[in-house]
C-alpha cells in the first residue's frame, strides 16, 4: 500500500511517499480503507521529533481515519464489511492514518455520520474528539454559563464554538478581524480582535468584571497565567497545551479557579455523541483546505509555526 513514511526527524522534507506491506487485523481490529485523513499539530510534533521515545522510527504518523471497513478480525462484534467509519487512532501505538489502509481496535470506531463526506468526517476525530473531552468532560460546561474560547479559527476552536453553542452557553472567542463574520456564523457570541483589541479588558468590559465561568485554551504561554483574572468565582480553565516554563497562578488561586489538561482519549461514545450533533447540524466541519497524499509536506507547512499562512480557518484534510 501507499502510505506516508518518516525514516528521521525533522522538517516537512522528511515526510516521503512509500510503498509498505499493508497491515493485517488482529481478532478485535478492523482494516480500513482510509478514504481521508488530516493534518494535526500533534503530528507536525510528532515529525519534527517532539516525541522520540514514543515513536519508533521508521514511521508512519497521522491520527485521524474516515474510510471503509474492507476487513474485520474474527472477534469483531460491531462492524461488517462495508461499512463507513471514522476515527482517532490510538496515539504513539502502531501505524498512524497516512496510509491507505490501516488497523485500529473496533472500541474506538465509529460509524461515520451520514450527512457527511469522508473529506468533512476526516476532519472531526481529534478536534471535535478533544473539544468535547474540554468542555463536557472536564470544564462540565452547563446551560446560560459563560465560556471564552482561545483561538477559534483553530481545529479545536472551531469546533468548541458550535459545540458550547449546542450545550446553550454565551460564547466569547478570540480571532483575527477578517475572522469575524465566520466566526459568528458559527456560533460565537462576540468575537475579540486580538490583533488589535487586548482580550482581558475586552472580556472584563463585556462581563462587567464578573468573569467568565469557563476558559479553553489552545494557545498557552501566558494565557495560562492571564486567564483567571478574567475567571468567575469556582470558575475552570482547561488547556490542550502543555507548560513548557514555570506558570504564576496567583490569580487562579483567589478565583478558586480549578485547571485541567487535556491529553485525548479515544472511545466510541465520544465519537457517537458527536456523530449525533453533525447528523443534527449542531456541529459541521470546518475545512481549511484539502490535499493529496502526494502534497503532505505542502499541508505540513500550511499549518505549522512560521510557515503558517495567516488565513488559516479550521482543518486541513488529505484525501486518498
Amino acid at each position: 500500500m501507499k502510505a506516508v513514511v518518516i525514516s528521521q526527524f525533522g522538517g516537512p522534507e522528511v515526510l516521503r511517499v512509500a510503498y509498505v506491506d499493508e497491515p493485517i487485523p488482529t481478532p478485535t481490529e478492523v482494516l480500513v480503507r482510509v478514504r481521508a485523513t488530516s493534518v494535526n499539530p500533534l503530528d507536525y510534533q510528532i515529525r519534527r521529533g517532539d516525541y522520540p521515545e514514543e515513536v519508533p522510527l521508521p514511521a508512519i504518523i497521522g491520527q485521524d481515519v474516515a474510510g471503509d471497513v474492507v476487513a474485520i478480525g474474527s472477534a469483531v462484534k460491531d462492524f461488517k464489511v462495508g461499512d463507513a467509519v471514522y476515527y482517532c487512532s490510538k496515539i504513539f501505538h502502531g501505524q498512524g492514518s497516512y496510509a491507505e489502509f490501516h488497523t485500529v481496535d473496533e472500541s474506538i470506531v465509529s460509524l461515520k455520520p451520514a450527512n457527511l463526506t469522508y473529506t468533512e468526517a476526516a476532519s472531526l476525530p481529534l478536534a471535535a474528539g478533544t473539544a468535547w473531552e474540554m468542555l463536557v468532560t472536564r470544564a462540565r460546561l452547563s446551560i446560560g454559563e459563560t465560556v471564552l474560547i482561545h483561538g477559534g479559527a483553530g481545529g479545536v476552536g472551531s469546533i468548541a464554538i458550535q459545540l458550547a453553542k449546542s450545550m446553550g452557553a454565551t460564547v466569547y472567542t478570540t480571532g483575527k478581524r477578517a475572522h469575524t463574520q465566520a466566526l459568528k456564523n458559527l456560533g460565537a457570541d462576540y468575537v475579540i480582535d486580538y490583533q488589535n483589541e487586548e482580550y482581558l479588558s475586552a472580556v472584563d468590559t463585556l462581563m462587567q468584571g464578573r468573569g467568565v465561568d469557563v476558559i479553553i485554551d489552545s494557545i498557552g504561554g501566558q494565557t495560562l497565567a492571564e486567564s483567571p483574572t478574567i475567571l468567575a468565582q469556582l470558575g475552570r480553565i482547561v488547556s490542550i497545551v502543555d507548560i513548557a516554563t514555570p506558570q504564576n497562578l496567583i490569580h487562579a488561586w483567589g478565583k478558586n479557579a480549578t485547571y485541567h489538561f487535556v491529553f485525548t482519549r479515544q472511545n466510541r461514545g465520544k465519537l457517537d455523541s458527536i456523530t449525533r450533533l453533525a447528523e443534527q447540524g449542531l456541529v459541521k466541519p470546518v475545512i481549511d483546505s484539502v490535499f493529496s497524499l502526494e502534497e503532505i509536506s505542502e499541508a505540513h507547512k500550511r499549518l505549522e509555526g512560521k510557515n503558517r499562512v495567516k488565513d488559516l480557518f479550521g482543518k486541513i484534510v488529505i484525501e486518498l
